[in-house]
């Protein structure tokens, strides 16, 4: 059974995106939404601990929170997908289950 995994807070803020990183099985997903966008900036402080949780699980990002944060897809580190809002329901319907981290 897969997991889509949303965080939607920032990794400079709050512990839940790491608690969240260490919790993923082979065959999850984890959105970052709203403010966790920015985990998802090469060359920040938390790049080679999502690149390394990349090797076990897809990482997405919503496109909206990204540029509403003034970031855009050439700020992703390489493997994140982008996604939009419809593709948020898409990763919702294709896991058995879907947990947030708040």
């Amino acid at each position: 059974m897969s997991t889509l995994h949303t965080v939607n807070k920032s990794p400079f803020e709050r512990s839940s995106f790491i608690s969240c990183l260490n919790h993923v099985k082979a065959g999850d997903a984890v959105l970052m939404i709203e403010d966790a966008v920015v985990a998802a900036r090469k060359g920040s402080a938390f790049a080679e601990i999502v690149e390394k949780a990349a090797k076990d699980c897809t990482l997405y990002v919503l496109g909206p929170d990204l540029a509403a944060r003034g970031m855009g897809e050439d700020d992703l580190i390489a493997g994140i997908k982008l996604v939009d809002y419809g593709g948020f329901v898409d990763l919702a319907a294709e896991h058995d289950r879907t947990n947030a981290w708040l």
